[in-house]
């Protein structure tokens, strides 16, 4: 069982939704709720390592649910307006 609610947008369609990869998305989508935000300020707020929030960005960005923004790296990761949408409970 997850400690927290998982974001409803965090279960990926060709992927193993396994409970920890859950949890990573959940917490990146939810930072980026709060505004765009580039890699390593994601890093910050979720205590997460560089290659563990690039890597689930990576996925989420296969699924249409966040885009990069900028031509060159540090890309300004924020949610599009599919990634926006939330479920209804």
């Amino acid at each position: 069982m997850l400690t927290h609610p998982t974001h409803p947008k965090a279960f990926l369609k060709g992927k193993r939704n396994v409970k920890t990869g859950l949890e990573a998305r959940t917490v990146i989508l939810s930072s980026l709720e709060r505004g765009p935000k580039n890699t390593k300020q994601i890093c910050r707020e979720s205590a997460f390592l560089y290659p563990k929030v690039a890597y689930h960005l990576r996925l989420l960005f296969r699924e249409k649910l966040v885009a990069a923004k900028g031509e060159k790296r540090p890309y300004l990761w924020s949610l599009t307006e599919y990634g926006q949408q939330r479920l209804a409970a």
